[in-house]
């Protein structure tokens, strides 16, 4: 996992911790647009069901039949995965783990000696090689105890370099880094600069070719999660020469590799996340990934199956959410019968448990897809990144609300005073940082509102906001609207009424209304389109409702194909599975309903122009009479004494590094 925020950076800042880092790179919109789309993945040469749910079809035959998970989910699998629970029962002590904020030793041996950092690693270099759906319902159990743990597993190998080694490796490189990173050498992922969020143009991390073909890197990286522990790590960096980025495996105990810091943040506790700065740091030719100028397109594609680890993991926090609200509610009796009596809790406890099932079928869908293969996954890995995090954050504050003040305590508090220590404020801490993980929900938006215009991008970009002639544009208006004229009425004629998907039973009218709303989105964008042109980029509140109709449209139909596919298989749950399908979808029905009248009827300019005029000042009168959140100088900082030497808390070291410390 790498934190990854939703900004342009203020451009100004050229230090972090101290050291100095290349100024970021200043560019106009238009070239942070032209970076980004270099390195977008084109071509859609595979089956994709969300993206046709954006433009109007729904495909259900690409999910439907749900695929089986007992298919693709071994028996190795499944005793890899009591021996996990049982791991994390009896010797993982969370609480101390955020407390001291470190994972001990021993549990990352312990890890170790499971294979746990070789999970997708395939068999012949020596890691237990788990399918997705295999390592998502592990990561899963392991996110419904602890977020530090997910933190450091996932970060190795969701996107740490065996994921990309694995994708675009030479055998070479294969056969001399898997096997470590197997045996436990922990890994990173390092894009993220102190003024580069989400926009990679101003990326200013170095490279540059010598005369014997290797490279020498400069530069600094933030937010590098594992990177305070890392062996091993994947650097993005900027070619000199042609200002293109290329993606480079870098040992950590290279000459010229320095831990500056290492980061705290409100929660994940034991997350090993640092600023590694890089100072003529020599790299073999050997070591660059796929090509030169390739690094965003890898670390693209790297992403797409690397950020399913979070919706896994949002599902086993769901999980958990529903046991400690089904305990409570159910024993802490208030004005004379249980809370979850009362319909306020009892709406809440309902909100947790049929979202938990909808998270669950849409993370779920999505790996099966993966290891099914012949589908491009891309939109509904977003999609399942998006829909889980947002509603998880939701359900996650539910279940506070439920425990009350019990929620709120710290569960070393609770102990000590006789009641069970549940820690809910340490879940919600540990939950909170999901939405900017691997893409914060704004960028996500973003991505998912590109990808499903695409279509209509390519078919009439060139005549909305290309740099043709008047002429060239009308030779290709005709194919243009002939493609629109076939188009267009097919998003109002299909039928999306009784007795369509009459199999699903009493669920049917649940998929007739995805079938319908699906095309009323492809027209109202197409609309929205006609309507605002090339402008149609900037109105983000717009787009964004657009992407949650899909999400909640997704949703409902992976709800329902997972229940039909457990009661086809004759499950104990299929009944009560059937339920919570309804339930979701009816509520998600509504919200649809909400987000289209929003489409249309808004005051996305009036919040828009109230934005600017604070940020030209104009309601600085709001801001008097406070003090503000404000921090006394650390040592260190102008104005603070330096402490005394044994004062410093080293928190962690590498061999050849500098060893990282809190300042």
């Amino acid at each position: 996992m790498s934190l990854s925020d939703s900004d342009t950076g203020n451009g100004d800042r050229a230090s972090t911790g101290g050291t100095v880092q290349p100024k970021a790179t200043h560019v106009s919109e238009a070239e942070a647009r032209r970076v980004a789309e270099a390195a977008r993945e084109t071509e859609w040469a595979d089956a994709t069901f969300v993206r046709d749910l954006f433009l109007g079809s729904f495909r259900l035959d690409l999910i439907h039949p749900y695929p089986d998970p007992d298919e693709y989910i071994g028996e190795r699998t499944r005793a890899y995965i009591d021996e996990m629970r049982e791991f994390l029962r009896t010797e993982v002590d969370s609480e101390r783990i955020d407390r001291e904020r470190q994972i001990p030793p021993h549990i990352v041996d312990r890890l170790r000696k499971m294979g746990a950092f070789g999970l997708k690693i395939p068999r012949e270099y020596g890691g237990l090689g788990f399918n997705q759906s295999e390592y998502s319902r592990i990561l899963s159990v392991v996110g419904s105890v602890d977020g530090s743990l997910v933190a450091l597993l996932s970060a190795h190998q969701s996107i740490g370099v065996p994921q990309p080694l694995k994708l675009f490796g030479t055998e070479e490189q294969k056969k001399k880094y898997l096997p470590r990173l197997a045996a436990g050498a922990i890994s990173a992922f390092a894009l993220t600069e102190d003024d580069v969020g989400s926009d990679p143009a101003r990326l200013a991390t170095t490279v540059e070719r010598t005369e014997h073909g290797d490279y020498i890197l400069n530069g600094e990286k933030l937010w590098c999660t594992n990177g305070t522990v890392a062996e091993i790590i994947v650097v993005m960096a900027r070619h000199t020469d042609t200002g293109k980025i290329s993606a480079f495996i870098v040992e950590m105990d290279w000459p010229g590799v320095e831990i500056v810091h290492r980061l705290h943040f409100m929660g994940i506790g034991g997350i090993e996340n640092g600023v590694i700065s890089f100072h003529d740091v020599r790299v073999p030719g050997e070591n660059l990934l796929l090509k030169e100028g390739r690094g965003l397109k890898l670390a693209l594609v790297t992403l797409n199956t690397g950020r399913l680890t979070i919706p896994a993991v949002c599902v086993g926090t769901g999980k958990a959410a529903v046991k400690i609200v089904r305990e409570w509610a159910s024993e802490r009796v208030q004005w004379g019968q249980p809370v979850g009596k009362h319909e306020a809790v009892a709406h809440m406890i309902s909100d947790i448990t049929v979202n938990t099932f909808a998270m669950e079928a849409v993370a779920e869908l999505v790996a099966l897809l993966v290891d099914r293969g012949g589908y491009d996954i891309r939109l509904e890995a977003a999609i399942a990144k998006l829909f889980n995090t947002e509603v998880g954050w939701r359900l996650v504050d539910e279940t506070l609300q439920v425990r009350g003040g019990r929620g709120y305590e710290r569960a070393d508090s609770l102990a000590s005073r006789g009641e069970a220590p549940i820690a809910v404020e340490r879940m919600l801490r540990d939950f909170r940082i999901n939405r900017i993980f691997e893409g914060s929900s704004e960028i996500m938006r973003l991505f998912i509102a590109r990808e499903a215009v695409d279509w209509h991008l390519q078919l009439a970009g060139e005549l909305v906001e290309g740099d043709l002639s008047l002429g060239q544009k009308l030779a290709r208006l005709p194919r243009v609207a002939l493609t629109y004229a076939v188009w267009y009425p097919s998003k109002w004629l299909g039928w999306g009424w009784w007795p369509r998907y009459a199999e699903f039973q009493e669920l049917a009218g649940h998929l007739r209304f995805v079938n319908r709303a699906s095309r009323k989105l492809a027209r109202t964008l197409f609309h929205k389109m006609m309507r605002y042109g090339a402008g149609l980029q900037r109105k983000q509140a717009l787009l964004f409702r657009g992407v949650d109709i899909g999400a909640e449209l997704f949703a409902m139909a992976a709800s329902v194909t997972r229940a039909e596919m457990l009661t086809r298989k004759g499950d104990p749950s299929a009944a009560q599975a059937r339920k919570l399908a309804d339930v979701f979808c009816r509520m998600a029905r509504r919200r649809v309903g909400q987000l289209f009248h929003g489409m249309a009827h808004n005051d996305d300019v009036l919040l828009y122009r109230t934005a600017r005029e604070v940020l030209d000042g104009d309601h600085e009168w709001l801001e008097e009479g406070i003090v503000g959140l404000q921090v006394l100088a650390q040592p260190g900082q102008a104005g603070a004494e330096e402490p005394a030497e044994e004062a410093l808390e080293p928190v962690g070291s590498h061999t050849g590094s500098s060893p990282a410390e809190v300042g």
